[in-house]
């Protein structure tokens, strides 16, 4: 039950990062417009959103990893309180953070990919008539 929990959080938290991204898309058109008519290539629109949520997916990784980092010691010390046998309940290995702030980045690239693409097939005319 709580994989399965789990699992739909992640899901419902890609789509509300392709959706993030998809509204920058939408305030960023006269943007995209300028890049493409300077010269800039769909794929190099595409870097940019793929980019950006790259970089929210790493900061929300680290953030999450951080916090719960921080919070291994007040629950040791809670658990070591209520019973002896609890000492260390809470620990943290590193390679399970990496593979999570790993994790948490690809996942954003996955909800951000379809925006980006969207943004890449933007006509540059049409782009920069958007007020």
């Amino acid at each position: 039950v709580l994989t399965a929990f789990a699992s739909i959080s992640l899901i419902v938290s890609s789509v509300m990062i392709g959706v993030i991204i998809y509204i920058s898309v939408l305030e960023r058109t006269k943007e995209i417009g300028i890049i493409r008519s300077l010269g800039g290539r769909k794929k190099d629109i595409s870097r940019v959103f793929n980019a950006e949520s790259m970089i929210i997916g790493a900061f929300a990784g680290l953030l999450g990893v951080f916090i719960t980092f921080l919070l291994t010691f007040p629950i040791n010390i809670l658990a070591e309180n209520y019973d002896e046998s609890l000492a260390n309940v809470a620990s943290v290995n590193i390679l399970h953070l990496i593979a999570l702030v790993i994790i948490s980045t690809v996942l954003t690239f996955i909800g951000g990919f379809i925006p980006s693409r969207i943004a890449s097939r933007k006509n540059p005319v049409e782009a920069l008539r958007v007020e």
